[in-house]
């Protein structure tokens, strides 16, 4: 398993490398406060970057807010139930 993700890293890596040297063209971003010029691979690698730590984000609280509420509800249910006694 160990080889197969190791194997599948280097393929990603090759393509990449392979794809920033094919798009080595610049590319001007203007931002209002500042203006960068970059290769089109860093300029895509770069919004790759951006998608997915955003999507992460999203996710993550999405995750937390359900987490969130499914703790309220348990906690509201068990203040309901009467004590068992034993």
């Amino acid at each position: 398993m160990r080889l197969l993700v190791i194997s599948i890293l280097v393929i990603f890596i090759a393509a990449g490398v392979v794809l920033g040297a094919l798009n080595a063209d610049l590319v001007s971003y203007d931002f209002g406060f500042v203006r960068l010029q970059l290769p089109k691979g860093a300029a895509l690698l770069g919004m790759l970057m951006i998608g997915w730590l955003l999507g992460g984000l999203t996710a993550w609280l999405g995750v937390s807010r359900r987490q969130r509420h499914w703790r309220q509800q348990q906690r509201r249910d068990a203040a309901k139930k009467p004590p068992v006694n034993s």
